[in-house]
């Protein structure tokens, strides 16, 4: 609920030029009183729930009359489209066609939705549903869009137009919006005042109608422009505006008087006729009465005192307009003329020029001459010459302009002569006592002199008590200025000079470093390089900019220093180059997460143990290579390592062949194409060639040991023909026939190659010429497989149609799962189309279109599978329902595996949990488990059957229908998954393994554990404690079991070594320390204490808080190394004890310079001092007392230091201080409490309300101890007195 304050221009002209009559007296006691609101008007009672009679309404009250009910922000309208407007009228199924795309359209569009229906009379009716604004936007969609549009148009004035278009064309839109029409308005400069609508009919009446009525609106309003001399208007609009706006509350019209700024003689009234004609005649009638009466007279006044006959913000001319009746003229700022001219009443003509001289005259402006150098020493230090000034004549204002050789004096006349005659003193004072000097030094240098945050340059300054001015980089100035004393003058320009002489003998070098190196020099946020510059201070090193794609690194500084500093970068690089070494190695994809481990355990360990980087690729990914990034010898530690666990997970064998180094680019083949297609050949065998210049000949092969054989015969086959004599031929054949030319298996292309010898290689998927193919060999061997493979592609371009019979019952089989069967025979053989009849038709004909060969090699395969599905068997294998989890490996993997190895269908019944007693109980109801547990072929058919209840009773003999597998298939297929099957049937050993080591095996939340069953692919049952059984069973596959147990047993052996040593580091040791050396031996941030304890790899333990021996340590550890931290303690306890503490008094105002931002300046001085400094906290005793703690001598240091900075500190903080004092001088009042008058309106009061509760006599405040105005909860409440002045209670 909020209140809207519209300002008006004539309520702005009052805010601008001061307040109203009626306000304009100031506070008048009983008035503002009255002004106040009441308590029950800031604060209205909330309504009571009271009972009223039927028929009668609540009052109304300052809460419920505000309250309006919520809408909701979705809004429905319906909208009829007749028979004969319709413009899709022909339409054979409603809901199609174009009109149906129309309403899609517009519901993306506007984001409204609309359902159409078709009335009895043909009518549309549309329902749209959505945001007010999208409902609107969508209706003037369908009306121009569904709807036929007829047009009309409609004359008004010409001037009237603009209202129908609205400020920004934001009530046409709105008007096109409620009318669903398209309004065209004729432009300015189009004599036409005919407005065109076109739309709906129903739309055009209602466009019509509003444009007319806005067009009537304008007609009753009135506007007149009158010309009045610009010199008669502040007649009209009266001191502050007062006489304006009484016209305007007399008459309502709006009255608009051009600023004096503008211009303009025309004065604008607007409103109804009656209440324009009104002002009009009040305005002339002033206007003629001042031009009848009022005279002129003309006076000098110099130029530079009109501004105080003005006044702030033009408040004097409006004094002297409200006390005289008389309009002072003053000509504007660029004109030169210093004429003031006073119009008005003869009579106060003379008055009002009493007024104009006393403001002329009442302020001076004087200069003084004095050399600009010399102008911050007379403002002196922190402004404390000019204090004294300023403080005497605080009305005189002193302004000081950077560049001239005078100050300009401003003030009350009578106190000018006396500042002026101070501020001359003061200027030849100084001039005969202050000197400058100006020396030459090249611009190149300039920033040197400076130093890094202004550090050399502002140590001279403080040093001789001088200013120099270097001249900024933009100027090229050679000159640098020195002012103060001429001692110091004299002594900083001859130590400027020699900085300038000994930096014109450093030498800049420029290092040549690879730009992929810069960012590692660096280093992240510029740690490592920070670290080169502490080292090499006076050496600037300068890196391009990584947009130059520059590899020149500039050192700039002193000879000596600029070349260690180069030999110490160069020597980062060669270590950065060494470590930079990279290596590939070819993994089986399958073995990647064996290389990670568990949580990224064994390639941590590889990482860490190798000091290597190594990157694996994503798992989406098909690259097999792990790349490893480090020293030359690092890299290879951890490719023996990665290769050694890919060996023992795997049958794998590798083999050295030796072909001469320069066939290996011609074996390798462009893009690794020709080495390639033997790995892929080989069933994926790695192929490692030496580097390209290395001169080594061997290759090296691994992977299974049959495929390493055959990739070895091609290899050196291969080999063999580059080097008698090779030629290569290239095919074109459409990429979907390269499966076909393949064969299965590889088989088609196998008997080119066997027939002809030659090496025929496809391109993958990574090349850009998915067309060619490649044959590669002799030239006759060559010829012959083009031959061949030519005709074979020459059969495929001619495309065939054929068809086939295959029974309606194994249709459903092919079209199953999206076609995937049909999509598969057509990848395989060559893109043949094979189209099924459709559904209901009852036709078994199929047909196949494609290319002869490909046609005839589908059709065999089709028959293949439709006498398999003939031959197909349902067998069951009965395997108890505890092992099925098991059987079905992880997501199924091993139950897909047997699917595709064996060509079968396998079904896993529902998962019951029999609550019944004995091992054939029967369940009361089946229970199905969300996923549906019914499980085929390792995924879930999406199928949950019903279990029901036997009608009779069950066979104890029988098997129960949970641990029964169903398998589809052929007979020999299905015997052969039923003994994989039982294969995976898990069998169960148990290890004795001592009872206090179980926890151990088991791991922090059973980390342990669980990475043993991951490793051996086995599950681990460790009894519960309250049995304190030393049986561990392990139960999975047998081939695993062995394993298992084995790594087992070797962990025990770990856990039982572990457990010696864990008693021989168990020793303790004690030593007496006093508490308050305590936070000296733990050190900053545990810097001490934790040195101590790694170095001598022990636990050290201090006191608790409430322990009652608080100087005792205790140290935990091995004997030796628990003794040897011990001696460390006591050696640090015994230089603390050599060490004294002093209290000095440093002023409290420069404590936070000295601490520094974050602590930094503290920590310096405590380094380079080796002592302890402790300030004093918030609401100390004595807040400038600091404590330093430290050997006696290096304490005596200290102070001094801290004495010095205070000195330095001191001075600047006071220097501040009186600088502020000197801007903003005392007693001066903040705008904020001033009006734009000036006038002070004093300390605001805050919100005052009257009648409060607390201002009756008879009525008081609730007593926050009494029980009856805050009674506990559950206690009974006393009957009230009377009524509470807070309002009813509610208890």
């Amino acid at each position: 609920m909020s209140s809207v304050a519209v300002l008006t221009q004539e309520s702005f002209n009052e805010h601008r030029s001061g307040l109203v009559e009626g306000q304009a007296g100031g506070p008048s006691g009983a008035g503002d009183d009255d002004a106040l609101p009441t308590y029950k008007d800031a604060f209205p009672p909330l309504p009571e729930k009271a009972s009223s009679p039927e028929g009668t309404q609540e009052p109304a009250n300052a809460w419920t009359s505000k309250i309006r009910p919520l809408k909701s922000s979705v809004i429905t309208q319906v909208f009829h489209v007749p028979l004969e407007e319709r413009k899709y009228k022909d339409i054979n199924q409603f809901g199609e066609g174009d009109q149906a795309k129309v309403c899609v359209d517009i519901m993306h569009k506007t984001g409204a939705h609309l359902e159409l229906s078709m009335a009895k009379d043909q009518g549309l009716s549309i329902m749209v549903s959505g945001k007010l604004d999208a409902v609107m936007k969508a209706r003037k969609e369908i009306v121009s869009r569904l709807q036929t549009q007829a047009s009309a148009t409609v004359a008004i004035p010409k001037e009237h137009h603009r209202f129908v278009i609205g400020k920004n064309g934001e009530k046409l839109q709105e008007l096109e919006l409620k009318t669903a029409t398209k309004i065209q308005i004729p432009r300015p400069d189009d004599s036409s005042n005919h407005i065109k609508i076109s739309g709906t009919k129903e739309g055009l009446e209602k466009a019509k109608h509003e444009i007319l009525l806005i067009s009537a609106e304008q007609d009753k309003r009135a506007v007149e422009r009158i010309n009045i001399d610009k010199v008669y208007h502040p007649f009209i609009t009266g001191a502050a505006n007062k006489l304006v706006a009484d016209m305007m509350a007399k008459t309502g019209a709006r009255i608009y008087v051009p600023p004096p700024s503008v211009n303009k003689t025309e004065i604008v009234i607007t409103g109804e006729k009656e209440q324009v004609a009104l002002a009009v005649a009040m305005i002339k009638k002033v206007y003629e009465e001042k031009q009848k009466n009022a005279t002129t007279i003309a006076v000098e006044v110099k130029k530079s005192q009109h501004k105080y006959v003005i006044g702030y913000r033009g408040n004097t001319l409006q004094e002297i307009l409200e006390k005289t009746g008389v309009s002072v003229e003053i000509p504007p700022p660029d004109s030169s003329s210093e004429t003031v001219i006073l119009r008005g009443e003869p009579d106060r003509l003379g008055q009002a020029l009493t007024e104009v001289y006393a403001k002329a005259n009442s302020y001076t402006v004087s200069s003084v001459v004095a050399p600009s150098w010399l102008h911050r020493f007379i403002i002196g230090k922190k402004g404390q010459n000019l204090a004294k000034i300023t403080q005497q004549m605080p009305k005189v204002h002193i302004e000081f302009t950077e560049g001239e050789d005078r100050i300009t004096l401003e003030g009350p006349t009578k106190d000018m002569q006396m500042v002026q005659s101070q501020m001359e003193a003061i200027v030849n004072d100084l001039i005969s006592r202050m000197d400058f000097t100006e020396i030459s030094v090249d611009p190149k240098f300039h920033r040197h002199l400076i130093g890094k945050g202004g550090v050399n340059i502002n140590r001279i300054k403080v040093k001789h008590n001088v200013s120099v001015r270097i001249p900024p980089d933009n100027e090229k100035s050679n000159l640098i200025r020195i002012e103060g004393d001429p001692q110091g003058v004299q002594e900083a320009s001859k130590e400027l000079l020699e900085l300038a002489s000994r930096m014109e003998n450093e030498r800049t070098k420029d290092l040549i470093i690879e730009q992929r190196f810069h960012r590692a020099i660096i280093g992240q946020k510029g740690e490592k390089i920070k670290d080169v510059r502490d080292k090499f201070p006076e050496v600037n090193i300068n890196f391009p900019d990584p947009s130059a794609k520059s590899d020149i690194v500039q050192l700039r500084g002193p000879r000596n220093e600029v070349e260690k500093c180069s030999k110490f970068m160069a020597k980062m690089v060669a270590d950065m180059v060494e470590n930079g070494f990279s290596v590939s190695v070819p993994i089986f994809k399958q073995f990647h997460k064996n290389i990670i481990g568990k949580g990224g355990a064994n390639i941590k360990k590889i990482r860490e143990e190798t000091n290597t980087r190594i990157d694996l690729p994503a798992e989406n990914s098909n690259s097999e290579m792990i790349i490893i990034t480090g020293k030359k010898e690092n890299c290879e530690a951890a490719r023996v390592r990665i290769l050694a666990i890919q060996k023992e997970l795997a049958n794998i064998t590798e083999m050295d062949v030796s072909i001469p180094s320069k066939l290996h680019n011609s074996l390798i083949g462009s893009k690794g194409r020709f080495v390639r297609s033997i790995m892929e050949e080989c069933g994926g065998v790695h192929i490692h060639f030496p580097t390209e210049g290395s001169g080594i000949d061997t290759v090296t092969i691994r992977g299974p040991a049959e495929e390493v054989e055959k990739a070895k015969k091609q290899l050196l086959s291969l080999a063999e023909e580059k080097q008698t004599k090779s030629h290569t031929v290239e095919l074109k054949a459409k990429p979907e026939y390269h499966k076909f030319l393949i064969g299965k298996g590889g088989g088609n292309i196998r008997k080119v190659r066997d027939s002809t010898g030659a090496r025929i290689i496809f391109p993958t998927v990574e090349d850009e010429d998915q067309e060619l193919i490649t044959v590669v060999g002799t030239e006759d061997a060559v010829r012959e497989a083009q031959k061949e493979l030519e005709e074979l592609i020459r059969s495929l371009d001619n495309v065939v149609e054929d068809m086939m019979t295959v029974e309606t019952k194994h249709h459903r089989y092919f079209v199953a799962r999206r076609g995937q069967v049909l999509r598969d025979i057509a990848d395989e053989y060559g893109g043949v189309m094979v189209s099924f009849p459709r559904t209901g038709t009852n036709s078994d004909k199929v047909t196949l279109k494609g290319a002869k060969d490909c046609v005839e090699a589908a059709k065999k395969r089709m028959l293949e599978i439709v006498e398999d599905l003939d031959a197909q068997v349902t067998m069951e294998c009965v395997i108890p329902q505890k092992f099925h989890r098991s059987i079905m490996g992880p997501k199924g993997s091993r139950i897909q595996a047997i699917t595709r190895d064996h060509n079968v269908q396998i079904k896993f019944p529902e998962r019951l949990d029999a609550p019944g007693k004995g091992p054939h109980a029967v369940p009361a109801a089946p229970l199905v488990e969300p996923p549906p547990s019914v499980q085929e072929n390792g995924e879930a058919n999406g199928e949950v059957p019903v279990a029901e209840e036997p009608a009779t009773p069950v066979d104890p003999a029988a098997h129960k229908k949970c641990d029964i597998i169903m398998l589809s298939g052929r007979k020999e297929r299905c015997e052969a998954a039923v003994e994989a099957l039982k294969a995976l049937v898990p069998v169960t050993t148990e290890v004795e393994v001592p009872f206090e080591l179980h926890r151990y095996i088991i791991g922090q939340k059973g980390i342990g554990i669980r990475r043993m069953m991951d490793d051996f692919e086995v599950n681990i049952q460790v009894p519960a404690p309250e049995l304190q059984s030393d049986i561990i069973s392990i139960t999975g596959l047998a081939n695993h079991l062995d394993r298992a147990k084995d790594g087992l047993l070797e962990r025990v052996k770990e856990l039982m070594a572990e457990q010696e040593d864990r008693s021989l580091r168990s020793f303790k040791l004690t030593i007496t320390v006093d508490p308050k050396y305590h936070p000296k031996i733990i050190g900053r941030k545990g810097a001490i204490i934790t040195n101590i304890r790694t170095d001598h790899d022990v636990n050290i333990q201090f006191p608790d808080k409430n322990d009652e021996n608080q100087d005792q340590i205790t140290i935990t550890g091995y004997e030796l190394n628990a003794t040897a931290a011990k001696d460390a303690i006591q050696a640090i306890v015994d230089e603390l004890e050599e060490m004294i503490s002093e209290n000095i008094t440093l002023d409290a105002r420069v404590h936070a310079r000295i601490i520094g931002a974050r602590g930094k300046g503290i920590r310096k001085i405590m380094e380079e001092f080796k002592v302890d400094l402790r300030f004093p906290l918030p609401g100390a005793a004595d807040p400038n007392q600091v404590s330093i703690t430290g050997r006696p001598e290096l304490v005596d240091e200290a102070i001094d230091h801290l004495l010095n900075l205070e000195e330095e500190y001191l001075a600047d903080v006071i220097e501040n201080e009186s600088k502020m004092t000197y801007m903003k001088p005392p007693g001066e009042r903040s705008a904020s409490s001033m009006d734009d008058g000036g006038r002070d309106h004093g300390p605001s009061k805050g919100f005052v309300v009257r009648e409060a509760p607390w201002q009756t006599d008879s009525e008081k405040a609730p007593d926050m101890s009494s029980s009856e105005d805050f009674p506990s909860f559950g206690a009974p409440v006393a009957a009230a007195a009377k009524a509470s002045p807070w309002g009813p209670k509610r208890f």
